[in-house]
């Protein structure tokens, strides 16, 4: 009898597996060979020679900043984005709005976290660029001219607003659930002992949701340190992040250095490890404090 149920229980296992083998597939054509192929170019000369030269052409001036632009990028997106996308979360979570608010925003938060690329550099160029609606009406209705104060779409703070579309609607998502762990005893509980609204959020609301708030921030850096569709669409090569110089390497026939391209590729990969460890830390830490 119990040869009989550890054969089926054999029999089961070995379905379940089957199940996940097109996810298994799909993460080892798209995910692992592709990276161990940057991995191994960033240590070979055109030759396929190993090398230390593209690591070392990493720490030139010219490629530092380029680094240094992606990382203020990604550091301002993502904070500015956990800041309204936290606010936004808790107006309709625990602000007392109607219910039927939150299912309209949480389909949009999906959808427009994963909106970028081409599409989104366009919108807001038609939106936000010199001829674009928004500018035309706040000069032509208010008088206010909005590239007069020196703002443009090209530059560092048009491509940080860009990003802010979809950082927004990413931090929404990802910090609702941890709004929704909030358990009603403790705000009453805390309302028992005396504590106005802001000392509760100050020294039992914010401590709980801090790990899970810095977590999401490693994860927003992330999300906007590795694109490079939009910031090449939008700005093409008035911005050198590290992505469209990357791009230029691979790609270009004037940078053409395919090797050094692997080089930029592999130190995102670490930056964004980095950042990913982070957050799936600081997600675990979060999970035992709503416990």
């Amino acid at each position: 009898m119990s040869n009989s149920l550890t054969v089926h229980q054999r029999t089961t296992l070995s379905w379940a597996w089957l199940g996940v083998l097109p996810f298994l597939l799909f993460a080892l054509l798209f995910l692992i060979l592709p990276t161990l192929n940057i991995v191994i170019g960033a240590f070979q000369n055109p030759e396929g020679n190993f090398t230390l030269e593209n690591i070392a052409n990493l720490f030139k001036p010219s490629i530092l900043d380029s680094y240094w632009i992606s990382i203020k990028i990604s550091l301002a997106s993502a904070l500015l984005g956990c800041i309204a996308g936290f606010l936004i979360a808790v107006a309709v979570v625990l602000g007392g709005l109607p219910r039927f608010i939150r299912s309209p925003i949480m389909t949009f938060s999906g959808v427009a976290s994963n909106f970028a690329g081409v599409p989104l550099a366009f919108a807001f160029i038609a939106t936000l660029g010199r001829v674009g609606l928004v500018t035309v009406l706040l000069r032509d209705w208010l008088g206010f001219n909005l590239y007069g104060t020196g703002f443009n779409i090209l530059s560092f703070w048009g491509l940080t607003l860009t990003y802010l579309f979809f950082q927004i609607p990413l931090m929404i998502l990802i910090i609702t659930p941890a709004l929704d762990g909030l358990k009603r005893e403790w705000r009453e509980a805390a309302a028992m002992l005396g504590a106005s609204g802001f000392q509760y959020w100050r020294m039992v609301a914010l401590p709980i949701l801090w790990p899970a708030l810095l977590g999401t921030f490693a994860l927003l850096f992330a999300n906007s340190f590795g694109a490079v569709a939009t910031a090449y669409a939008l700005t093409g090569s008035s911005l050198s992040i590290v992505p469209i110089l990357l791009f230029a390497q691979i790609r270009g026939d004037v940078l053409h250095d395919p090797h050094l391209g692997y080089a930029l590729a592999f130190g995102m990969i670490l930056i964004t490890m980095v950042a990913n460890g982070l957050y799936l830390w600081m997600r675990a830490r979060s999970e035992r404090w709503m416990k």
